[in-house]
């Protein structure tokens, strides 16, 4: 089974919890988080990977266990697959991302045209804006997931919408069957998705584990 997580970053905005977290992930992990220069991205940065090993101890996860971060906003991300008799035999991708301004030529240029006329049918305005998010974290995630993230183009698949999306075109080299699954939090202003080639996608999204 797959399952998602989802935890607010903002602790690690004070410098004591972020010094502390920070000790806590590998070298690999700090070098990404000293590059960035805004707090928020670091905290980002670390708190995702702090999620995740929250989540490998919580279930024995092993090293090899698959699983997908992502980050926007005030929250990090994490989907994994928990079934350890699947280790290693799935592929998982997440996207979450904070609703902002319709980007419609983003849409235009890089989504397919069923996805792009989808969201032009859309009344009114801040419909379309909620229907360009729901795609852009089910693209990411379905990018995410192939390994190949923003270097598949965006217009090499197309999703349909439905419940839930499902792809009706994806790339010759990624030909196994991939599944969907959206979150949202009430009165947040964010969207979330999970795409996985593990039909078994756990339909609550995971608060528990806070930073």
């Amino acid at each position: 089974m797959i399952k998602a997580w989802i935890a607010d970053v903002t602790p690690l905005y004070e410098d004591e919890c972020y010094a502390r977290y920070y000790e806590e992930v590998p070298d690999f992990r700090k070098r990404k988080a000293d590059r960035l220069r805004i707090r928020s991205m670091k905290a980002q940065s670390i708190g995702a990977w702090v999620l995740w090993q929250k989540i490998r101890m919580k279930y024995g996860l092993q090293e090899d266990a698959r699983f997908n971060l992502s980050h926007s906003g005030v929250f990090a991300m994490c989907a994994a697959e928990v079934d350890i008799g699947n280790a290693g035999k799935i592929s998982v991708g997440c996207d979450v991302e904070k609703i902002g301004a319709l980007k419609i030529k983003v849409a235009r240029n890089y989504f397919c045209r069923e996805e792009y006329e989808a969201i032009l049918q859309e009344k009114p305005d801040d419909a379309q804006t909620e229907l360009f998010y729901r795609y852009w974290v089910l693209k990411e995630s379905f990018m995410k997931a192939t390994g190949r993230g923003m270097a598949l183009p965006a217009n090499s698949f197309c999703i349909r919408m439905g419940e839930p999306p499902v792809l009706i075109r994806q790339p010759d080299e990624f030909p196994d069957r991939y599944y969907y699954r959206e979150y949202r939090l009430p009165g947040v202003p964010y969207r979330m998705a999970v795409c996985a080639t593990d039909e078994n996608i756990d339909e609550e999204l995971h608060t528990e584990l806070a930073l």
